[in-house]
């Protein structure tokens, strides 16, 4: 049984978004193309920024269409680097979004692909380690998006990193109002639909959801059906992002 992008895919916008208008900005009038900067990329994840914008970080397998999709989103052909080699990109990779502006800023996150067999198993542990702390205590991180390839079976690296982000969202919920990190968003990106004609199986959603619940995820976590090749999918990821963009920017520590 197929599924199709209408079906699976139900998005409103938080009232804070329709207060500020937000909601009904279409992708074109949002993103200031001329204001997507590449910022740096930083091999030791000690060496990411502090930064008063909030957060949004993509995370995936290798492969799985990371940096197509920045692109796709971000409307820029070729600021993230794409390559058919699986692993390429092994650093933490930084853009700034609609810079300069008073609302509607803030940082997009292009993380290493995770689980590619040709990365030493050392490096794996340290990503994997990293990946636990990051989305679990990172005051700036407001959002993770979660890429996986909806035209194969879900795959062990997914499920780890759906649990690593279930117990995030769970102590940041317990640290809500302390000061320490922010409440957590997550969503899931399901990658390359459009070699299934624009249809996700729902034997493929299926599955995303019950390990989603299995790893303790939220129940109501957004499924959003791309193709960085057809654009499918541009304008849902955008207004997931929304949320982020009426974010007031962290206090300078």
């Amino acid at each position: 049984a197929l599924l199709s992008i209408a079906r699976s895919l139900v998005l409103l916008p938080p009232p804070c978004l329709r207060r500020a208008g937000l909601a009904t900005m279409s992708w074109a009038k949002e993103v200031d193309r001329s204001g997507v900067t590449f910022v740096n990329s930083f091999a030791d994840p000690r060496g990411m920024p502090f930064s008063p914008l909030p957060e949004v970080t993509l995370v995936g397998r290798s492969n799985v269409g990371k940096s197509s999709l920045v692109n796709m989103v971000l409307g820029r052909r070729a600021i993230a680097y794409t390559s058919k080699t699986p692993g390429k990109t092994q650093q933490y990779n930084y853009f700034a979004v609609n810079e300069g502006r008073a609302v509607g800023s803030f940082h997009l996150v292009d993380m290493p692909g995770l689980g590619f067999a040709k990365v030493a198993a050392p490096l794996r542990a340290r990503w994997n380690a990293f990946l636990s702390e990051y989305f679990a205590s990172r005051r700036e991180l407001r959002m993770v998006v979660h890429l996986i390839d909806s035209q194969v079976p879900l795959q062990e690296t997914d499920v780890s990193i759906m649990q690593m982000v279930g117990a995030a969202v769970a102590a940041r919920s317990e640290q809500e109002g302390s000061g320490l990190a922010p409440p957590l968003d997550y969503a899931v990106v399901l990658t390359k639909a459009d070699k299934n004609d624009g249809r996700v199986s729902s034997r493929t959603v299926d599955q995303v959801r019950r390990a989603l619940e299995s790893a303790g995820c939220p129940a109501a976590t957004p499924l959003v059906p791309s193709s960085a090749k057809t654009r499918m999918g541009r304008e849902a990821v955008w207004m997931l992002l929304r949320e982020v963009m009426s974010e007031v920017r962290l206090e300078e520590s």
